[in-house]
């Protein structure tokens, strides 16, 4: 039984139950409202193939970086488009892809008129989903166009499972127009396999945020961060990265009675910006905003508030200790990855369940400390406390624990090279390019 008018239907609803969303907040929708229901600016084809790489928001649009370098690498015959669905996510990849992408675009609506203007309009050969984007009216028509399917960088947590498990017929006949799945590791592959994916399809090549690496572009704000704020390495500078809500008053609770420091916050969403300005104004706390125009102030300010967007991975390099947000409640937690790359000691909260494997390797190679759950909440300031102040004083320990978090991301490199290979034996390339790979 075919159920996709069922799900259009269901779908149709929930679209028109949160119109007044769209509405209200239009400030965040409006940007890519016309494209997400079909309407694109024409894009000119010129006889190459087209890649077409969708990632959902700045994190996933981070973790392709070296893919689209690898892609453009190993397929010169092909152009590359990319799709995105948050704003912010559009606004970071058109930033970062400029001079790689022949095209940065939303995401269509997953209804069929929506979903075939865009296939119509790009004509992709190969369509590459970053981390299990399951959209059934889309992977359909794609398959029904011609295009090969790949999941790619595929994670699948127990809960979307189980959520998926709910529709399993229905989802096991989605898979079935996916080509290939590239998970990250074993128990995504085992889980994604119990939706009904064909094992045949399936491979496990490792996490693609682990191949980072800085580009030219990042050294160079890098260092206009370096200069604006003056940040000498005599101060030991503390980045709280992608925090969630409170995250950041227990932060600056913990910090009440440590003298030698600076404060970098950098909140997980831009509609927290002035949130969390107004919560320093409200403690009393004198700091500047980074979007603000540069003055002296800059120079000597206790806190920066990093209030712009996809500028946090050039802070990492001037960082002397990262707490990763969205761990200090139920979330989840945010990547570590990003900070061990640049070798810096990472502090996180107990909820870590979104990379949970990454994060027990972290914490079996001593790589990062992890507080533990406590039932009362205000609790984690007084831990962070404790991590901040034996930090901030020992210094040998702040070095031994970024050199075994920068190991740990060396020893889990490859999955890029992984995902080209495994592309090459689909795409339609010369062989001699297959040789060269």
């Amino acid at each position: 039984m075919d159920r996709m008018p069922i799900y259009s239907i269901i779908l149709t609803l929930g679209f028109l139950l949160m119109l007044p969303l769209f509405i209200l907040r239009r400030e965040k929708y409006a940007a890519g409202f016309r494209e997400r229901l079909g309407n694109y600016p024409s894009f000119a084809h010129d006889g190459r193939k087209v890649i077409w790489l969708h990632c959902v928001s700045v994190g996933e649009a981070n973790a392709a970086r070296p893919l689209v370098d690898a892609l453009i690498e190993a397929f010169p015959g092909h152009r590359l488009v990319i799709s995105t669905t948050t704003k912010t996510g559009h606004e970071h990849s058109a930033n970062i892809f400029r001079d790689k992408a022949d095209a940065v675009f939303y995401f269509p609506f997953d209804f069929k008129f929506s979903v075939s203007k865009a296939l119509d309009n790009f004509m992709p050969d190969v369509v590459l989903l970053m981390e299990t984007e399951i959209w059934p009216r889309f992977i359909r028509e794609a398959k029904l166009s011609g295009a090969r399917v790949v999941i790619v960088n595929g994670r699948l947590s127990e809960r979307s499972v189980r959520r998926y498990g709910i529709a399993r017929s229905f989802v096991q006949r989605v898979l079935s127009d996916v080509d290939l799945a590239l998970m990250q590791n074993e128990k995504d592959a085992e889980r994604i396999v119990s939706l009904g994916i064909g094992p045949e399809k399936v491979r496990t090549i490792g996490n693609l945020k682990f191949d980072h690496a800085v580009e030219a572009n990042e050294e160079a704000l890098t260092e206009e961060f370096r200069k604006r704020f003056a940040i000498d390495g005599e101060t030991p500078l503390i980045v709280a990265a992608s925090t969630h809500e409170p995250e950041e008053e227990w932060i600056l609770e913990s910090l009440d009675g440590i003298d030698h420091f600076r404060l970098l916050i950098a909140p997980r969403h831009p509609q927290r910006f002035d949130e969390v300005a107004k919560l320093l104004e409200k403690t009393g706390r004198t700091f500047v905003r980074r979007s603000q125009p540069a003055t002296e102030a800059d120079r000597d300010a206790k806190i920066i508030l990093l209030d712009t967007i996809g500028e946090l991975r050039a802070v990492y390099p001037l960082a002397d200790i990262v707490f990763v947000g969205g761990s200090l409640i139920p979330h989840g937690g945010q990547s570590i990855l990003e900070p061990a790359t640049a070798g810096k000691a990472i502090i996180t909260g107990p909820y870590t369940h979104n990379f949970k494997l990454i994060v027990k390797e972290f914490a079996e190679r001593d790589a990062l400390i992890q507080l533990r759950k406590v039932p009362n909440s205000s609790e984690y300031a007084e831990q962070l406390y404790e991590e901040f102040l034996d930090l901030l004083k020992n210094s040998n320990r702040r070095h031994e624990l970024g050199s075994r978090a920068r190991e740990a991301m060396i020893s889990n490199q490859g999955a890029t090279a992984k995902t080209v290979e495994c592309l090459l034996t689909i795409l339609d390339v010369p062989e001699k390019l297959k040789n060269d790979n």
